[in-house]
């Protein structure tokens, strides 16, 4: 049971909220009110004054209508820096300025650094009455230093300089513990000297001076808190305390562009509040508004460098500012919105920021998502495995908008701006030594090899390779390899004959018989006929051989003394030609195709975008093998081997698939991953999970969700059974990611000894998938598209 003091604590914290509380599920990669307070009291005066609480006014109220914009003011957002923090530094290059509550004036310190500490409060005195002075239209400070110096020679009063952000001008205050008519009458002095003056009183009414109606005179606003009543904070100097306080401190810079307020040496936008919590350590919240606090999120949900796509930084933007909205206030009886981190939302303040997020933010500013009128829980996720789930199957709560969705372009076609066509006819080929030559003949073609008209089939190759047309292709290979043309005979189209007279083309030598001596040559000629082969020849066939130059027949013989079919004379060429380099080919990792182009990812700079021809041969590997093929799709992250022709353009292009496949999060790095865990490593996870059932023995997945995520996995123990439901089966298990199948390690006697998880994705599944977004963006989709992909049925509002 909790204390009184706490309980009263929340009770009052909880009556000051702006908005309810919103019991939302926390993302994994991803969760302001106003506050104000009687003003500081400077350390001049030895008794801090009890503050007296009132609840604080709502800035704004958000309603909503589908497909209808409400026109409201920006809200404020509360993101706790530090929760439990004994000390901490607040600083600015600038002029520090401070105050209490969310009044927008400010009483400049003459110090640019003070350290911040809980402490004790001090013994309190009696106050009957209380009042604030105020002096406003200093243009710079220097201006409203000297008119400190003027009224204390006036009035031997000892006023403050102040900074009213709203207004960007500097005046002077005083706070008077006097009776009405005595500060009246200091308000006269000071009117015939030339001042304008303003006096506020802590009461409701005002108390209007000589030269101003009641009309413009206003009351000071106190801010609610979350705090212990017995400690304060106090803001120590270069040497001594400066102010102190058991309402919170506001600290600000008066140049918040130039020399934002820092916590900790880290730059912030809007401002930093400190105050005491219930443990008697200090709460640190940096209060701002929602499009500040957004341009510190984007860069770190979703990295502008490893991800730089407009559009998909725009649907973060976004998510993030609508997340905010539905979210704020969730820890209220703490004192503020939001934390920091992944149990909300990453955010870094101001050093974090990029050009691209915030134009982003910029771009889709005050825009939010919505479901029947109302900001909906923007839950979004790493890397989602290429499916997200329905949000009760891993949170225990069904929410219309967060279904199961696919990670990728709506549609029938939703490759089609990945896929590259060419015009270029296909072999017809059904033999299946045959599908090499596809490949090899369209390499030798472009090297201008002489090769039938028509298309290219099974009997063509098959037949024997005429003396003349191999004479002619042994021409080609000597060009490309700046050789001169052997002179054949015409039994060149023999094995023993070939195998010299290719060497000759290739190295200008019959090199095989200087790097190979007689045991080499009867080593690696270990097939039936090799006797058949003439000796003349034998060291060539043999090093022809051993490099897989030659195919043999399936009984290993090699038929030395018949002619050559054509599919082995070009197997031969292609394959030396290549292993040579000789072939013009070129290796890269490929990007998503765009517009017909090939994009290659560059290791410096930008990438290399190279058009290629309607004409080209294309290859994709499909199982072993690469087929040609009329079409192929490109979705980034593929092996290309390619060659440019003369004009520019890729005339031969082949690919092998990508492992991670076509789905929009294929480039992050987590898209597959696998963990493997001892019995004793899960017994040790499992523990809280599964009390009472003795040692686990084994792991069975019970039930999977719509995106065949695991939502309940059942525990075999020596003493029962348990079972581990929803999103908590991820943290339990450590694992990135429930998207997973498990395989069972047993020892020799059958008994299970771990298990091993192969997954994909990272994070709980549900929502917008962010890396996803970035895919879907490459496809050329809007933010507001990206959106509509990942929640069901919303729309994008504009609240201001």
């Amino acid at each position: 049971m909790q204390q009184p003091l706490a309980r009263n604590i929340i009770a009052v914290a909880i009556i000051f909220a702006v908005f309810p509380a919103t019991l939302a599920q926390q993302p994994s990669l991803e969760e302001s009110r106003p506050r104000r307070a009687k003003a500081i009291e400077p350390m001049t005066s030895t008794h801090p004054v009890e503050p007296q609480w009132r609840p604080p006014q709502p800035q704004t109220t958000i309603s909503l209508q589908t497909g209808v914009s409400a026109s409201t003011q920006e809200p404020s957002i509360r993101v706790a820096l530090a929760t439990n923090a004994r000390s901490g530094t607040i600083s600015t290059a600038g002029h520090l300025l401070n105050a209490t509550g969310s009044t927008t004036t400010f009483v400049a310190l003459n110090t640019a650094r003070v350290r911040v500490e809980p402490r004790l409060l001090s013994p309190l005195r009696t106050v009957n009455e209380g009042y604030q002075l105020q002096i406003d239209g200093a243009a710079t400070r220097a201006e409203a230093e000297q008119q400190v110096r003027e009224l204390r020679a006036k009035t031997s009063e000892n006023f403050q300089i102040t900074y009213d952000k709203q207004t960007a001008s500097w005046g002077l205050a005083l706070n008077k513990e006097t009776s009405r008519e005595e500060t009246q009458e200091l308000m006269e002095t000071l009117s015939a000297s030339g001042y304008e003056a303003r006096l506020l009183t802590p009461a409701a009414d005002p108390i209007p001076n000589s030269s101003q109606s009641q009309q413009n005179s206003s009351s000071i606003q106190l801010v609610s808190r979350s705090s212990v009543p017995s400690r304060e904070v106090v803001a120590i100097g270069s040497s001594a305390p400066l102010a102190r306080s058991s309402a919170p401190l506001l600290f600000a810079s008066d140049d918040e562009k130039k020399s934002p307020v820092r916590f900790n040496d880290r730059p912030y936008r809007g401002q930093i509040e400190v105050f005491t919590n219930t443990r008697g350590t200090l709460t640190v919240v940096n209060v701002l508004g929602l499009e500040d606090y957004v341009r510190g999120v984007v860069a770190n949900e979703l990295s502008p460098g490893g991800y730089p796509a407009l559009e998909a930084l725009k649907a973060q933007a976004i998510a993030a500012r609508t997340y905010a909205l539905r979210n704020r206030g969730q820890f209220m009886s703490q004192g503020f919105d939001l934390l920091p981190t992944t149990r909300s939302q990453v955010y870094r303040g101001l050093n974090s920021e990029h050009p691209l997020t915030t134009r982003a933010v910029d771009e889709t500013r005050g825009l939010v998502a919505t479901y029947n009128g109302e900001p909906i829980n923007a839950l979004y996720t790493s890397t989602c495995g290429g499916r997200t789930e329905d949000s009760e199957n891993i949170f225990n709560e069904r929410l219309p908008y967060l279904r199961g969705r696919e990670c990728a372009l709506e549609g029938q076609n939703p490759l089609g701006p990945f896929t590259l066509r060419s015009v270029r006819e296909i072999p017809e080929l059904r033999e299946e030594a045959h599908v090499p030559l596809a490949r090899e003949t369209a390499l030798l073609t472009l090297e201008n090899f002489s090769m039938p008209r028509s298309r290219l089939t099974d009997s063509w190759l098959a037949s024997e390779a005429p003396a003349n047309e191999v004479r002619g292709w042994l021409a080609s290979v000597a060009r490309l390899a700046r050789q001169i043309v052997p002179v054949v005979s015409d039994e060149v189209n023999r094995p023993g004959p070939f195998a010299t007279a290719l060497h000759l083309a290739v190295f200008g030598e019959t090199r095989a018989d200087v790097l190979l001596n007689s045991a080499d040559v009867e080593y690696f000629l270990a097939i039936k006929d090799a006797n058949e082969v003439p000796t003349i020849n034998r060291a060539e066939v043999a090093a022809l051989v051993r490099d897989g130059y030659f195919w043999l027949y399936p009984d290993a013989t090699l038929r030395p003394r018949q002619p050559l079919s054509r599919a082995r004379v070009l197997h031969a060429f292609a394959k030396i030609l290549e292993a040579r380099g000789l072939l013009q080919l070129q290796k890269g990792t490929a990007r998503p195709t765009s517009r017909g182009e090939l994009v290659l990812r560059a290791n410096k700079g930008r990438d290399n975008v190279l058009k290629v021809s309607s004409n080209a041969f294309l290859f994709r590997q499909i199982g072993e093998r690469l087929y040609q093929v009329s079409s192929m799709v490109i979705v980034g992250g593929e092996a290309v081997q390619y060659r440019v022709s003369p004009n520019g353009e890729v005339d031969y292009l082949e690919v092998r698939p990508a492992n991670n496949g076509a789905a929009a999060e294929r480039v992050s790095p987590f898209t597959n991953w696998s963990r493997e865990l001892s019995l004793t490593q899960v017994q040790a996870r499992l523990l809280r999970s599964a009390r009472g059932i003795g040692s686990i023995l084994d792991l069975r997945v019970a039930s999977r969700g719509v995106s065949r995520r695991v939502t309940d996995i059942e525990i075999t123990g020596s003493q029962g059974i348990a079972h581990v439901r929803g999103g908590r089966i991820r943290s339990v298990l450590g694992l990135r990611e429930q998207l997973f199948v498990i395989e069972k390690r047993y020892d020799n006697v059958g008994r299970v000894t771990g298990f091993l998880f192969t997954g994909r994705g990272w994070g709980h599944g549900v929502g917008m998938c962010q890396v996803g977004a970035y895919g879907l963006a490459k496809q050329g989709l809007t933010s507001d598209q990206i959106l509509k992909t990942y929640y069901a049925d919303i729309e994008i509002t504009k609240l201001y």
